[in-house]
């Protein structure tokens, strides 16, 4: 018997193991990096304690914990979710939706193993030669003249941006200009000019789902945890429907 946000629960709750992301075998892991995994939400569990997240928000808010060792995360509305964002998400899932990055390093932290089971698909052109050349002559940045180059990608789809704040403002634009409409828009990026502005700005788009927090922290393996635990989060639901 374990608590659990001040409420007791048995190793083989269907939530319990739900949260802690199904097999060893069923995620391509062994046993002991399985195990570490385990543990170290058990950790963060135990650290934590109480908090005003719902059960899904949860499960993606300790991923970020884990991913990062920052437990300012869990703070009071630090993670802010739209309240169709988690549903949003797994509706774009479902219609096997692309996943744009504003960077490579967001993309590489993705779960190839989740993309290809759920016959998703992933962009990022922010090395794309053609978007560098373009940035140059508009003077604008390459994350931004990426985010254009992606509008047809986004349409439907997942936007996780982690580093690059103008990438965030490019997609808020793109939004209202109708030139675009995401399924889901997770903005976390990291840093100190326009990192927190620019998340501000898009906590202020009622009509789009949204997961975003407040303040300067982010970066790529926050917003790539994000991601993945929203994959595992469908795969879940899916296997116990």
């Amino acid at each position: 018997m374990r608590l659990r946000n001040g409420l007791a629960y048995k190793d083989n709750d269907p939530s319990y193991r739900n949260q802690h992301s199904g097999t060893a075998a069923g995620r391509a892991m062994s046993e002991k990096a399985f195990d570490i995994e385990k543990r170290s939400f058990e950790m963060i569990e135990s650290e934590v304690g109480n908090h005003e997240y719902d059960e899904k928000e949860w499960v993606i808010v300790r991923r970020v914990i884990h991913a990062t060792a920052d437990f300012d995360f869990a703070g009071k509305g630090k993670i802010i979710f739209h309240k169709k964002a988690i549903e949003s998400g797994f509706n774009a899932i479902r219609e096997g939706c692309t996943i744009v990055t504003d960077v490579d390093m967001v993309l590489a932290a993705i779960s190839k193993k989740s993309i290809i089971e759920l016959g998703l698909k992933t962009v990022c052109y922010i090395s794309d030669s053609m978007v560098a050349e373009q940035a140059r002559r508009l003077g604008k940045t390459r994350s931004e003249t990426a985010m254009r180059r992606a509008a047809k990608d986004m349409d439907g789809g997942i936007i996780a941006i982690g580093n690059a704040p103008t990438a965030l403002y490019e997609v808020i634009n793109m939004v209202r200009e109708g030139i675009t409409k995401p399924a889901l828009v997770v903005g976390i990026p990291v840093g100190f000019v326009s990192a927190a502005e620019s998340k501000e700005e898009l906590a202020k788009m009622h009509d789009l789902p949204f997961i975003t927090n407040v303040g300067r922290k982010g970066g790529s393996s926050a917003v790539s945890s994000i991601i993945n635990a929203i994959m595992l989060l469908y795969q879940s639901k899916e296997s116990s429907a």
